[in-house]
């Protein structure tokens, strides 16, 4: 998403489309998981790329397109629904439809736990939603010793609605995990979290309405009181700028998934 260049800069409508495409082509992409409504696909990387692209679409009965939109933004509900979240914080905005955050998240044992830098900005295109990210350095939120500081070059969501009471949710994500991540465990995981998105969707508006159920900074701009940011004060953030990890040699028995979860 960084279109060849240096420059940290705010996704505009080609971004966007450009996701929107991504997401609902089956060119080039091939299926590698279709169990419990979840169906996965995978894309071999180009020359230029190491990291492989996946992709996730699940129906989601019962669930507004605008209400798993608001699941998706609210951090403080994330901690409620997403068990697999250590840390979850905006730290500043720089307009209207984007801003900078953190989010760290527990990695099965033995591998290390993960952390994320994030610009994401956000696009609602009638009865479609769309959110994407990617990872930039911020100069007071450097590497953690206690985490491995992942890279996301590309991850976003698209909410398609299917009519007023149903929706699809996509999930693409191109994301340096850094170290030796078993790349079996990313599909698998991705999977448990698109259910649990899902389950969160149903739950959601009881629990808003017992939360600040008018605040809503992502549909409300004036709402938000977050410091402002300056594009001057990030960079990019480069995977090869950080320490590897390999974790190569973790077997996959060891890693504590049951095909329940996945």
């Amino acid at each position: 998403m960084s279109r060849g260049g240096e420059m940290v800069y705010i996704p505009d409508d080609s971004d966007f489309s450009s996701f929107r495409d991504q997401c609902e082509s089956l060119e080039g992409w091939h299926s590698q998981y279709n169990k419990g409504g979840v169906m996965v696909w995978s894309q071999t990387p180009g020359e230029s790329r190491t990291v492989q692209k996946i992709k996730l679409r699940i129906a989601c009965k019962d669930v507004p397109a605008a209400t798993l939109y608001d699941v998706l933004h609210d951090t403080h509900y994330r901690k409620k629904w997403d068990s697999n979240v250590i840390e979850t914080y905006d730290i500043g905005r720089l307009t209207a439809n984007a801003d900078v955050g953190y989010y760290a998240w527990k990695c099965p044992s033995p591998l290390k736990n993960r952390d994320f830098v994030t610009l994401r900005s956000w696009l609602p295109l009638g009865n479609d939603y769309m959110i994407i990210n990617y990872s930039i350095k911020h100069p007071k939120y450097p590497p953690r010793k206690d985490f491995v500081r992942a890279v996301s070059l590309q991850t976003g969501y698209l909410v398609k609605a299917n009519g007023p009471l149903a929706c699809t949710l996509y999930y693409l994500t191109q994301v340096d995990p850094q170290g030796e991540h078993p790349a079996w465990h990313m599909s698998r995981g991705n999977a448990t979290a698109m259910k649990k998105i899902y389950k969160a969707g149903l739950k959601y508006p009881e629990w808003k309405q017992k939360h600040e159920p008018g605040f809503k900074p992502w549909v409300y701009p004036e709402q938000n009181t977050l410091p402002s940011i300056s594009l001057a004060e990030l960079s990019l953030q480069h995977a090869d700028s950080l320490e590897n990890i390999d974790e190569s040699g973790l077997a996959e028995d060891r890693m504590h998934i049951s095909d329940d979860e996945a």
